[in-house]
């Protein structure tokens, strides 16, 4: 049994996808089991990181854990406490979704929302695999309403390249993690197989879907002013702008082997990404 946390997220709903075609037994863990859309077959449990009893009946039974923390300032315990919640529920393997950059210096305190997590999951004394994946591909599904729109896209990295990845490998090397102890101890960096700028994305969309996409970079200061008017923390902001500002610079352009090294071949590119799902923005891609 494989229990995934963040069951209707990125990650964890692809997870479920995968393992669901493989037909492995998985349960998959949210806080609204009536709303999760799952593949037929999947075991749904409720489970709330702010009720540890919740938590600690979902992983009952389960022999390995995808664990997706609550990624921003003050929720270090939370993410430790699902380390704990495995260990003590006789989970034997977990795997722990981090970020790439954790731990680097330049990112400042953004870069160690992660580190009591992965920290919990190495002094575990259990089998562990940390991921670090790079920007997603599907972040691009932000855009989607402005292209449907004919309006640009917004851009806050400038032309600061990262190693965008397909969601669908970051799952097949988590899936790799739970299934084997083979991969216990590593920490991953998963990125795709080429540095891309936003205005890159957007144009290697702009193919996919046969029409331009402009591209419009946001300033900080605007970028901050809705991030606030949305609702977000000064801390959480600053963090966030901080991330903004450390791919600008340059310091998230890295390509790693990683994926190809567990799962033995290449990732996938964002164009091919793009192209499977075309419909999200509107579109049929062309055959």
């Amino acid at each position: 049994m494989i229990l995934v946390t963040g069951a209707t997220g990125t990650i964890g709903s692809e997870i479920i996808r995968q393992l669901a075609a493989r037909g492995v037994p998985v349960r998959a863990v949210t806080r609204d089991p009536a709303r999760a859309t799952v593949p037929a077959g999947i075991e749904v449990v409720r489970g709330d990181y702010r009720d540890s009893a919740s938590m600690a009946a979902a992983m009952a039974g389960a022999e390995a854990a995808f664990l997706v923390g609550v990624l921003g300032p003050g929720d270090a315990d939370i993410d430790r406490a699902l380390v704990a919640t495995a260990r003590d529920a006789g989970v034997g393997r977990i795997v722990k979704l981090s970020a790439i950059g954790t731990g680097e210096p330049g990112l400042g305190e953004v870069g160690t929302w992660h580190l009591p997590g992965e920290n919990a999951a190495r002094e575990s004394g259990l089998d562990w695999t940390v991921l670090r994946p790079s920007s997603f591909a599907t972040n691009t599904l932000s855009w989607a309403d402005a292209i449907r729109a004919g309006q640009p896209v917004p851009n806050l990295t400038g032309t600061g390249t990262q190693g965008v990845i397909d969601p669908r490998d970051i799952a097949a090397v988590a899936i790799e993690a739970l299934l084997s102890s083979a991969h216990s101890g590593r920490v991953y960096t998963l990125t795709g197989p080429e540095l891309l700028s936003g205005p890159d994305q957007a144009a290697a969309l702009a193919a996919v879907l046969g029409h331009p996409i402009e591209v419009a970079d946001i300033p900080e200061s605007l970028a901050r002013q809705h991030m606030l008017a949305a609702g977000m923390s000064e801390q959480y902001v600053a963090g966030a702008l901080a991330g903004q500002a450390y791919v600008r610079d340059g310091l998230n352009a890295v390509l790693t082997d990683d994926v190809r090294e567990v799962l033995g071949s290449a990732p996938r590119g964002y164009a091919e990404w793009a192209s499977d799902h075309a419909a999200l923005f509107g579109a049929i891609a062309p055959v």
